[in-house]
């Protein structure tokens, strides 16, 4: 039995403030994911040319584990540009902060923290 003032979505007003906390977190995440394609594209400032094979070696072997680090952080800033994107989507369709799992309103509080969730902590938790 649902109450009757039991809201079921959020208000214009308050998915305006959501969608520029979103905003606000999609520009640092593209800035993020810039300064990581740079990173890849140019080469590695502390070169090896003038050093001895050995060294160059081993060096060769950080460098190569670097850059499939940096790769998995760039994916992963991919990531989550892409699910700030779908929420803002959500946000235009007005179905931002409902659980879909459960239905219900998404707490404010795990919204602000975590704006891309699309689940309630009761059903993040049942996971």
């Amino acid at each position: 039995m649902k109450v009757e003032n039991e809201k079921t979505r959020y208000s214009d007003s308050e998915l305006k403030e959501f969608k520029e906390l979103l905003l606000d977190k999609l520009a640092s995440a593209k800035e993020e994911l810039n300064a990581l394609a740079t990173s890849l594209s140019s080469p590695n400032a502390n070169g090896t040319d003038d050093t001895a094979g050995t060294y160059k070696t081993l060096e060769d072997g950080s460098a190569t584990l670097e850059k499939e680090q940096i790769n998995q952080l760039a994916a992963r800033q991919k990531k989550f540009i892409e699910q700030l994107e779908a929420a803002l989507v959500r946000i235009e369709n007005k179905t931002y902060g409902i659980c879909r799992e459960t239905g219900k309103l998404i707490p404010k509080e795990r919204l602000r923290a975590v704006p891309h969730t699309t689940l309630t902590m009761e059903a993040k938790l049942k996971q």
